[in-house]
Protein backbone atom coordinates (compact mmCIF):
# COMPACT_ATOMS: atom_id res chain seq x y z
CA UNK A 1 0.00 0.00 0.00
CA UNK A 2 1.00 3.66 -0.71
CA UNK A 3 2.07 5.97 2.11
CA UNK A 4 -0.67 8.60 2.54
CA UNK A 5 0.08 11.98 1.20
CA UNK A 6 -1.36 14.28 3.18
CA UNK A 7 -0.31 17.05 0.85
CA UNK A 8 -2.69 16.60 -2.34
CA UNK A 9 -6.34 17.45 -2.78
CA UNK A 10 -8.52 14.62 -1.50
CA UNK A 11 -9.17 11.66 -3.97
CA UNK A 12 -12.50 9.31 -3.81
CA UNK A 13 -12.11 5.68 -2.79
CA UNK A 14 -13.66 3.04 -4.98
CA UNK A 15 -13.85 -0.63 -3.63
CA UNK A 16 -13.72 -3.27 -6.11
CA UNK A 17 -14.25 -6.76 -5.34
CA UNK A 18 -13.14 -10.08 -7.32
CA UNK A 19 -9.90 -9.12 -8.61
CA UNK A 20 -7.95 -11.78 -8.07
CA UNK A 21 -6.34 -11.82 -11.84
CA UNK A 22 -4.25 -9.74 -14.21
CA UNK A 23 -6.38 -10.95 -17.50
CA UNK A 24 -10.14 -10.12 -15.35
CA UNK A 25 -12.59 -7.67 -15.64
CA UNK A 26 -11.87 -6.42 -11.70
CA UNK A 27 -8.41 -5.55 -12.39
CA UNK A 28 -9.42 -3.68 -15.60
CA UNK A 29 -11.84 -1.29 -13.03
CA UNK A 30 -8.89 -1.34 -10.59
CA UNK A 31 -6.57 0.17 -13.21
CA UNK A 32 -9.13 2.64 -14.88
CA UNK A 33 -10.20 4.06 -11.50
CA UNK A 34 -6.86 4.60 -10.31
CA UNK A 35 -6.31 6.07 -14.00
CA UNK A 36 -9.65 8.56 -13.31
CA UNK A 37 -8.04 9.92 -9.84
CA UNK A 38 -9.44 7.38 -7.63
CA UNK A 39 -7.89 5.69 -4.50
CA UNK A 40 -8.65 1.82 -5.09
CA UNK A 41 -9.23 -0.84 -2.44
CA UNK A 42 -9.65 -4.40 -3.76
CA UNK A 43 -10.58 -8.28 -2.65
CA UNK A 44 -9.57 -11.20 -4.25
CA UNK A 45 -9.66 -14.89 -2.96
CA UNK A 46 -6.94 -17.14 -4.33
CA UNK A 47 -8.64 -20.25 -3.05
CA UNK A 48 -10.99 -19.75 -5.54
CA UNK A 49 -8.55 -19.55 -8.51
CA UNK A 50 -6.40 -22.48 -7.35
CA UNK A 51 -9.47 -24.54 -8.15
CA UNK A 52 -10.24 -22.92 -11.56
CA UNK A 53 -8.77 -24.62 -14.94
CA UNK A 54 -6.39 -20.76 -14.49
CA UNK A 55 -5.14 -21.36 -11.54
CA UNK A 56 -4.26 -18.93 -8.35
CA UNK A 57 -1.65 -16.75 -8.29
CA UNK A 58 -0.73 -14.91 -5.56
CA UNK A 59 1.74 -12.12 -7.05
CA UNK A 60 -1.66 -10.77 -8.82
CA UNK A 61 -2.47 -8.54 -5.72
CA UNK A 62 1.04 -7.02 -5.62
CA UNK A 63 1.59 -6.53 -8.89
CA UNK A 64 -2.09 -4.78 -8.94
CA UNK A 65 -1.60 -2.69 -6.76
CA UNK A 66 1.90 -1.37 -7.84
CA UNK A 67 -0.10 -0.35 -10.85
CA UNK A 68 -2.48 1.49 -9.42
CA UNK A 69 0.09 3.31 -7.67
CA UNK A 70 2.23 4.02 -10.64
CA UNK A 71 -1.01 5.93 -11.91
CA UNK A 72 -0.82 8.32 -8.92
CA UNK A 73 -3.40 6.43 -6.63
CA UNK A 74 -3.04 4.95 -2.72
CA UNK A 75 -3.99 1.20 -2.83
CA UNK A 76 -4.78 -1.57 -0.70
CA UNK A 77 -5.71 -5.53 -1.30
CA UNK A 78 -7.47 -7.59 0.89
CA UNK A 79 -7.94 -11.37 0.92
CA UNK A 80 -11.45 -12.00 1.32
CA UNK A 81 -13.38 -15.16 1.45
CA UNK A 82 -16.85 -13.68 0.25
CA UNK A 83 -18.64 -17.09 1.21
CA UNK A 84 -18.34 -16.67 4.87
CA UNK A 85 -20.94 -13.94 6.05
CA UNK A 86 -18.75 -11.95 8.13
CA UNK A 87 -16.35 -11.09 5.01
CA UNK A 88 -17.90 -7.54 4.26
CA UNK A 89 -17.95 -6.08 7.40
CA UNK A 90 -13.93 -7.62 7.68
CA UNK A 91 -13.32 -6.05 4.43
CA UNK A 92 -15.20 -2.95 4.93
CA UNK A 93 -13.04 -2.26 8.57
CA UNK A 94 -9.68 -3.11 6.87
CA UNK A 95 -10.19 -0.34 3.89
CA UNK A 96 -11.74 2.72 6.10
CA UNK A 97 -8.74 1.69 8.47
CA UNK A 98 -6.01 1.83 5.68
CA UNK A 99 -7.87 3.99 2.75
CA UNK A 100 -10.92 5.58 4.77
CA UNK A 101 -14.33 6.11 3.66
CA UNK A 102 -15.43 3.96 0.41
CA UNK A 103 -17.71 6.20 -2.42
CA UNK A 104 -17.69 3.70 -4.60
CA UNK A 105 -18.63 0.17 -4.44
CA UNK A 106 -18.50 -1.80 -7.48
CA UNK A 107 -18.81 -5.74 -7.42
CA UNK A 108 -16.96 -8.02 -9.54
CA UNK A 109 -17.05 -10.93 -8.05
CA UNK A 110 -18.28 -14.55 -8.57
CA UNK A 111 -18.52 -18.24 -7.82
CA UNK A 112 -18.39 -19.77 -11.09
CA UNK A 113 -18.81 -23.24 -11.74
CA UNK A 114 -20.45 -24.96 -14.78
CA UNK A 115 -23.45 -27.04 -14.47
CA UNK A 116 -27.15 -27.79 -15.17
CA UNK A 117 -30.46 -28.72 -13.52
CA UNK A 118 -29.72 -32.10 -13.53
CA UNK A 119 -25.87 -32.11 -12.25
CA UNK A 120 -25.94 -29.20 -9.71
CA UNK A 121 -25.36 -30.19 -6.65
CA UNK A 122 -26.78 -28.65 -3.21
CA UNK A 123 -23.67 -27.36 -2.34
CA UNK A 124 -22.80 -25.83 -5.48
CA UNK A 125 -25.93 -24.36 -5.41
CA UNK A 126 -25.96 -22.51 -2.21
CA UNK A 127 -22.09 -21.69 -2.39
CA UNK A 128 -23.28 -19.75 -5.48
CA UNK A 129 -25.93 -17.91 -3.56
CA UNK A 130 -23.45 -17.31 -1.17
CA UNK A 131 -21.18 -15.59 -3.19
CA UNK A 132 -23.13 -13.87 -6.35
CA UNK A 133 -25.97 -13.26 -4.48
CA UNK A 134 -25.90 -13.10 -0.19
CA UNK A 135 -22.21 -11.53 -0.17
CA UNK A 136 -23.62 -8.66 -2.86
CA UNK A 137 -26.57 -7.62 -0.22
CA UNK A 138 -24.02 -7.67 2.58
CA UNK A 139 -21.66 -5.66 0.71
CA UNK A 140 -24.37 -3.22 -0.01
CA UNK A 141 -25.89 -3.23 3.50
CA UNK A 142 -22.50 -2.32 5.06
CA UNK A 143 -21.42 -0.03 2.70
CA UNK A 144 -25.58 1.69 3.05
CA UNK A 145 -24.77 1.95 6.80
CA UNK A 146 -21.04 3.65 6.59
CA UNK A 147 -21.53 5.96 3.63
CA UNK A 148 -21.83 9.49 4.66
CA UNK A 149 -20.34 11.07 1.09
CA UNK A 150 -22.21 14.00 -0.06
CA UNK A 151 -25.34 13.29 -1.82
CA UNK A 152 -25.29 12.29 -5.10
CA UNK A 153 -21.43 11.09 -4.75
CA UNK A 154 -22.05 7.66 -4.17
CA UNK A 155 -22.09 4.50 -7.20
CA UNK A 156 -23.09 1.39 -6.47
CA UNK A 157 -22.03 -1.04 -9.55
CA UNK A 158 -22.70 -4.98 -10.04
CA UNK A 159 -21.61 -7.29 -12.80
CA UNK A 160 -23.96 -9.52 -14.09
CA UNK A 161 -24.91 -12.11 -16.81
CA UNK A 162 -27.20 -13.89 -18.50
CA UNK A 163 -25.66 -17.13 -18.35
CA UNK A 164 -27.86 -19.54 -17.26
CA UNK A 165 -28.08 -22.88 -19.49
CA UNK A 166 -25.76 -25.10 -18.32
CA UNK A 167 -24.48 -22.45 -15.99
CA UNK A 168 -27.73 -22.43 -13.35
CA UNK A 169 -26.43 -22.00 -10.29
CA UNK A 170 -24.43 -19.06 -11.84
CA UNK A 171 -26.75 -17.61 -13.70
CA UNK A 172 -29.82 -17.71 -11.26
CA UNK A 173 -27.72 -16.15 -8.63
CA UNK A 174 -26.64 -13.28 -11.09
CA UNK A 175 -29.65 -12.91 -11.58
CA UNK A 176 -30.92 -12.80 -7.69
CA UNK A 177 -28.02 -10.23 -7.72
CA UNK A 178 -29.25 -7.94 -10.48
CA UNK A 179 -32.86 -7.35 -8.24
CA UNK A 180 -30.34 -6.79 -4.56
CA UNK A 181 -28.82 -4.60 -6.43
CA UNK A 182 -31.39 -2.43 -8.44
CA UNK A 183 -33.42 -2.35 -5.16
CA UNK A 184 -30.59 -0.26 -3.99
CA UNK A 185 -31.03 2.64 -6.15
CA UNK A 186 -34.60 3.26 -4.48
CA UNK A 187 -34.37 2.09 -1.01
CA UNK A 188 -30.70 3.86 -0.68
CA UNK A 189 -32.14 7.30 -2.39
CA UNK A 190 -32.29 9.34 0.67
CA UNK A 191 -28.69 8.59 0.62
CA UNK A 192 -27.90 9.86 -2.93
CA UNK A 193 -26.38 6.57 -4.30
CA UNK A 194 -26.72 5.69 -8.33
CA UNK A 195 -27.23 1.97 -8.01
CA UNK A 196 -26.74 0.23 -11.52
CA UNK A 197 -25.97 -3.16 -12.94
CA UNK A 198 -24.07 -4.14 -15.60
CA UNK A 199 -24.13 -7.25 -18.47
CA UNK A 200 -20.60 -7.14 -19.87
CA UNK A 201 -21.48 -9.96 -22.50
CA UNK A 202 -18.70 -12.61 -23.43
CA UNK A 203 -15.36 -11.12 -22.21
CA UNK A 204 -11.74 -11.98 -23.42
CA UNK A 205 -10.30 -12.40 -20.17
CA UNK A 206 -8.88 -16.49 -20.97
CA UNK A 207 -11.80 -18.89 -20.65
CA UNK A 208 -13.45 -19.36 -24.03
CA UNK A 209 -11.78 -22.05 -25.88
CA UNK A 210 -11.17 -20.90 -30.05
CA UNK A 211 -14.41 -22.26 -30.90
CA UNK A 212 -16.02 -20.48 -28.46
CA UNK A 213 -14.32 -17.23 -29.53
CA UNK A 214 -14.88 -17.74 -33.16
CA UNK A 215 -18.93 -18.35 -32.26
CA UNK A 216 -19.32 -15.20 -29.60
CA UNK A 217 -17.25 -12.82 -32.53
CA UNK A 218 -19.59 -14.57 -35.50
CA UNK A 219 -22.97 -13.06 -33.30
CA UNK A 220 -21.51 -9.66 -32.18
CA UNK A 221 -21.76 -6.97 -34.79
CA UNK A 222 -18.69 -5.50 -34.17
CA UNK A 223 -16.93 -8.57 -35.28
CA UNK A 224 -14.59 -8.74 -31.99
CA UNK A 225 -14.19 -10.10 -28.57
CA UNK A 226 -15.16 -7.71 -25.61
CA UNK A 227 -11.88 -6.91 -23.88
CA UNK A 228 -11.86 -6.23 -19.79
CA UNK A 229 -11.45 -2.29 -20.45
CA UNK A 230 -14.57 -2.40 -22.56
CA UNK A 231 -16.22 -3.25 -20.02
CA UNK A 232 -13.86 -1.19 -16.97
CA UNK A 233 -14.49 2.38 -19.37
CA UNK A 234 -18.23 2.15 -18.54
CA UNK A 235 -17.50 1.65 -14.85
CA UNK A 236 -15.31 4.79 -14.84
CA UNK A 237 -17.94 6.77 -16.78
CA UNK A 238 -21.05 5.88 -14.26
CA UNK A 239 -18.43 6.11 -10.94
CA UNK A 240 -17.57 9.73 -12.42
CA UNK A 241 -20.16 12.90 -12.03
CA UNK A 242 -20.85 12.81 -15.56
CA UNK A 243 -22.52 9.33 -15.13
CA UNK A 244 -24.75 10.07 -12.09
CA UNK A 245 -28.27 10.26 -13.77
CA UNK A 246 -27.98 6.78 -14.35
CA UNK A 247 -29.80 4.78 -11.76
CA UNK A 248 -31.73 1.66 -11.31
CA UNK A 249 -30.55 0.15 -14.71
CA UNK A 250 -29.17 -3.19 -15.84
CA UNK A 251 -27.28 -1.98 -19.13
CA UNK A 252 -25.77 -3.87 -21.25
CA UNK A 253 -22.16 -3.42 -22.46
CA UNK A 254 -21.34 -6.44 -25.08
CA UNK A 255 -21.01 -4.44 -28.36
CA UNK A 256 -24.25 -6.07 -29.63
CA UNK A 257 -24.04 -9.91 -28.61
CA UNK A 258 -26.87 -11.52 -29.35
CA UNK A 259 -26.37 -14.92 -29.39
Amino acid sequence: MAAPDTGRAARPLALVTGAGRTSGIAASVVVALAGNGWEVAFTAWNAYDERMPWGGDPATAGSLARRAEALGSRALAVEADLSDPDTPTRIFDTVEHGLGRVTALVMCHCESVDSDILTTTVDSFDRHFAVNARATWLLIREYARRFDGPHGTGRILSLTSDHTVGNLPYGASKGALDRITLAAARELAHLGVTANVINPGPTDTGWMSREMQAGVIRATPLARLGQPRDCANLVAFLCSPEGGWINGQLLLSNGGFAP
